[in-house]
This record gives C-alpha cells, sequence and structure tokens, in this order.
C-alpha cells in the first residue's frame, strides 16, 4: 500500500518575501502600538497591551477553543490587557482570511493551521496564507474517526468497505471541505484502493464550518460517519453517544487509549491536525517580533501548559524561519495530497 503521511516536520524551504524573525524590538514606551522609527530607518513597534484575535470559524470547534484558550492565557497571566475574541465563520477559514487582508490593526492574530491550508485550494482563495504574516505554530491533534453509537459498523474496515461498495448512500461528515477531515477520508478510501476519479464519485462528504456542528447530525443519525480533532469527539465517546473507530496518529491517544490507529486498522495512513497564528500581512518587521515575544511568553506559561494538558493538544511550538519554512512545505504537502485524491484539479 502507498504510504500516505502528512504530519508537522520542519521542511527545507523560505516563507516567500519573509526574512528570519529579527531580534526582538521592544520599546521603553507603554501602552501603544504604533510603529516608531530609530533614526536609521528601522522600524520598531510599542510594547503591546491590547490583542485582538480572530477565529475564522464559528463557536464550538477546534478552532474556537484554541482562540478562546489564547485569549484566556493572555489576559489571566497579564501578558496583555485584553484579548477579545471574534468569529468569522465561512468556507474553511477563508471568509475570515480575506478579512484579515484588510485588517488594520497590527495587533491582531488568527487562528489558523491545516483546514486553511487545505481549503484555500479547495476554494480556490483570492487571498492566500503567503499573503499574511506568520507568527507561530501551537498545537497538534489526531483525528478520530466515530459513527453513532447504535451504528452497524463495528470496526474502520467496516465503514471503509461500505463506502467502496455503496458510495454515496454512506454520508461523513467533518469539518470544511478539503480541510483535514475531509482530506483523511480521501486518504483512507486513496489506501483502500480507489483513485482520485473514484474517490470523488463515491465519497458523500458533509462539510461544517465548525467541528461543533458535526456532533448533533452524528447522535441525531443524520449521517453515517464523522471525522474531527479528538478533542471535539471525546466528551460524547466517553459518554457513549458516539462510538470511535480509529484515531489518525502514530500511536493510540491518551484520551481514547483503547481506540486503535487507523494504521493498526489496515490503511497507512498517519495525518495530525495542527493549528497556529498568524497575522496582517502588511505589518513591520518590529510589529510581527512583538508578536512572536507575546505568543513565546504564552507557550512558556504554565497556565499554557494547563490547556494543552486539559484539552489533550499536543505541543508543537515554532516560531521564525522554522514555522516559515513549515509552512511553505506544508502547503506544498497539502495541495498535492488534494491533487492526488481528486479534491481538487
Amino acid at each position: 500500500m502507498k504510504n500516505a503521511r502528512i504530519a508537522p516536520p520542519a521542511r527545507i524551504g523560505t516563507w516567500a518575501a519573509m526574512a528570519a524573525v529579527a531580534a526582538l524590538a521592544l520599546t521603553s514606551c507603554a501602552g501603544g502600538s504604533a510603529a516608531t522609527d530609530d533614526g536609521g530607518g528601522e522600524s520598531e513597534a510599542a510594547t503591546i497591551t491590547d490583542v485582538s484575535i480572530v477565529v475564522p470559524a464559528d463557536p464550538g470547534g477546534g478552532w474556537d477553543q484554541t482562540g478562546r484558550a489564547l485569549s484566556q492565557v493572555l489576559t489571566q497571566d497579564d501578558l496583555v490587557a485584553s484579548a477579545p475574541v471574534t468569529n468569522v465563520g465561512g468556507a474553511g477559514g477563508t471568509v475570515g482570511l480575506a478579512q484579515l487582508a484588510n485588517e488594520k490593526d497590527p495587533n491582531t492574530l488568527m487562528v489558523m493551521g491545516l483546514v486553511m491550508v487545505g481549503a484555500v485550494e479547495t476554494n480556490a482563495s483570492a487571498v492566500r496564507i503567503e499573503d499574511t504574516t506568520p507568527i507561530a505554530r501551537l498545537t497538534d491533534e489526531p483525528l478520530v474517526v466515530v459513527v453513532p453509537a447504535d451504528s452497524k459498523y463495528d470496526t474502520l474496515e467496516d465503514l471503509v468497505e461500505d463506502i467502496v461498495d455503496n458510495g454515496q448512500s454512506v454520508t461523513v461528515t467533518g469539518g470544511s471541505a478539503g480541510g483535514a477531515d475531509h482530506i483523511l477520508a480521501g486518504l483512507m478510501l486513496e489506501e483502500a484502493g480507489l483513485d482520485g476519479a473514484e474517490i470523488a464519485e463515491k465519497l458523500n462528504y458533509t462539510p461544517n464550518s465548525g467541528g461543533g456542528e458535526a456532533v448533533p447530525l452524528l447522535i441525531g443519525g443524520k449521517v453515517s460517519a464523522g471525522i474531527s480533532g479528538v478533542g471535539e469527539f471525546a466528551q460524547h465517546i466517553e459518554s457513549g453517544a458516539l462510538k470511535a473507530l480509529a484515531v489518525s496518529s502514530e500511536e493510540p491517544v491518551s484520551q481514547l487509549p483503547d481506540v486503535p490507529t487507523i494504521t493498526e486498522e489496515g490503511y497507512d495512513v498517519v495525518l495530525t491536525n495542527w493549528r497556529g497564528v498568524i497575522a496582517p500581512g502588511e505589518i513591520s518587521d518590529g510589529e510581527k517580533d512583538e508578536l512572536v515575544r507575546v505568543i513565546t511568553e504564552l507557550h512558556e506559561s504554565e497556565a499554557w501548559t494547563e490547556q494543552l494538558e486539559t484539552k489533550g493538544w499536543t505541543d508543537a511550538f515554532l516560531v521564525g524561519a522554522d514555522f516559515d519554512e513549515f509552512l511553505t512545505g506544508n502547503i506544498e504537502e497539502v495541495t498535492a495530497t488534494l491533487k492526488n485524491i481528486g479534491l481538487v484539479q
């Protein structure tokens, strides 16, 4: 079988038109965030006191959980005075991405990740991630394939083979079209022997603007199966409302220790859903450095470590040139995968 894996190792490459993060530029003034000039042509940024967080999805999903966790830690640890969260849902985050392109406040952070990388391609978005300023990769999370508690499917093979045999009569729900959940469904069918055209013909995928929307569809028996982050489905699996068939990580996860991996179920697929933050594309180097400083301090805090443990997120922190390089490689890899499994031309 073909080895189908997308995971977040650092990659060789450079972020188009972006330099490596310079030394942090702090001023002694407090309160403002306007750029200044040191007399030598180098712009610096005032110390950040407030940050706006944009979640490009509806409430309830993984991006929303991430954005609200960021806001909570940033304010309770006094890293900033305020960090309000705004939800701008739609089209796998590309509606929010278009809004970010017109954002004038340099102290704006948008939550994003693998889902947005895929959605940019499937939605042929005019605004691309390359048009923004990368700040940090934060977390990594495996996905889990679930079915309603009373489903006829007891194993992942039961589900996959039914899709292969009966196509559109089997409905699968998850996040946005072209996102991590959609990609995972396609990769499993590719491993089952289908080519891109066959996957496009047989896979009946119902996208949602936020992971939380999939839960009532599953519990209500409106769909055959669902795919989302472990953190979004874990409580419903533990309560018995949903039945977990497999997780997409290399190894079983601590939240669901008895659930096998997709690889253990016979499909050589590993896919983890990373999340991070970006900023508007036109900010200065000094303004970028200030945002990196604040997010780095958040990452080093005990409160953020507690958030990771509580939500079952893996620490995947990257900033600067390392994040730029990873993001360049991830965009290339996801685009190629979407073409291979027939989700984009």
